[in-house]
């Protein structure tokens, strides 16, 4: 059984800089995906980043040029650098793993584990 674990978030004004992490407590096989979503209260979740076994990384429009995505396996962590952040990028930010075979990486019932979540406020 794997558990992930997000660290990281707190609270920034504008324009500031945040990095999360996501570490597993058990191997993530190197086949997973591994991804970033985040969810507003009242809104949907919505995928953000995601980085595949094969290095093929995907964001979602409105963070491109401010966040980077990356992964250690070596040390199973996952992890989210975000700069020029803006009030709309205020969320629970959730990393996740799975083995898509395929789907869309936004589609967060993809994937088989989830972890609980860090707060990210922007104001």
């Amino acid at each position: 059984h794997v558990q992930l674990v997000e660290s990281g978030g707190g609270s920034v004004q504008a324009g500031g800089s945040l990095r999360l992490s996501c570490t597993a407590s058990g191997d993530i096989h190197p086949s997973y995906c591994m991804g970033w979503f985040r969810q507003a209260p009242g809104k949907e979740r919505e995928g953000v980043a995601a980085i595949d076994s094969d290095g093929t990384i995907s964001y979602t429009n409105s963070v491109k040029g401010r966040f980077t995505i990356s992964r250690d396996n070596a040390k199973n962590t996952l992890y989210l650098q975000m700069n020029g952040l803006k009030a709309e990028d205020t969320a629970m930010y959730y990393c996740a793993a799975g083995r898509l075979r395929g789907k869309d990486w936004r589609l967060p019932h993809e994937y088989r584990y989830r972890g609980q979540g860090t707060q990210v406020t922007v104001s």
